[in-house]
């Protein structure tokens, strides 16, 4: 990312009369949600799941995470991968086969079973859902102006 803000930087200084703000702005904009998922019976013994907003979690909730995103600049992206952070404390359900992971910020992605991670003891082990630090998820080869979708993953509360 140090890349992108020197590039900034530049653009500003060759574009003269405009902010960097207005060059830095993304063109993809992103919006994130989080609910908890309520299970109860209705009248008929019938499980019904209901979405509350998760303003208070506790252990063992499931959550679900919802990724907005939109298309908000003049032209196509091509090849962008919609990245999030995990929050602390909740372990991601990584079993959508089109999502990617990281384990260390964002610098290595891949699949959960393809990642080991370094033990204290100088070993290694694979890394599990509790080690996720972000989820990537490539959209299609050509985002058109003004498209936008949603993508979503179920989480549980440590």
């Amino acid at each position: 990312m140090a890349w992108l803000a020197g590039a900034a930087g530049m653009a500003t200084g060759i574009m003269g009369g405009m902010t960097g703000a207005a060059i830095a702005q993304p063109a993809m904009r992103l919006d994130t949600q989080m609910f908890v998922e309520r299970v109860s019976n209705d009248i008929n013994g019938r499980a019904r799941r209901t979405l509350a907003s998760a303003d208070r979690v506790s252990p063992g909730d499931t959550l679900i995470v919802i990724v907005h995103w939109r298309n908000d600049g003049s032209h196509a992206l091509r090849d962008f991968a919609v990245t999030r952070p995990v929050p602390r404390g909740i372990r991601p359900d990584i079993s959508d086969p089109t999502m990617t992971v990281s384990v260390d910020g964002g610098s290595h992605w891949g699949r959960l079973d393809q990642i080991w991670l370094p033990t204290p003891l100088g070993g290694v082990r694979r890394a599990v859902a509790e080690d996720v630090t972000h989820i990537r998820w490539q959209l299609p080869d050509m985002v058109q102006p003004g498209r936008a979708g949603r993508l979503s993953y179920r989480a549980v509360m440590r």
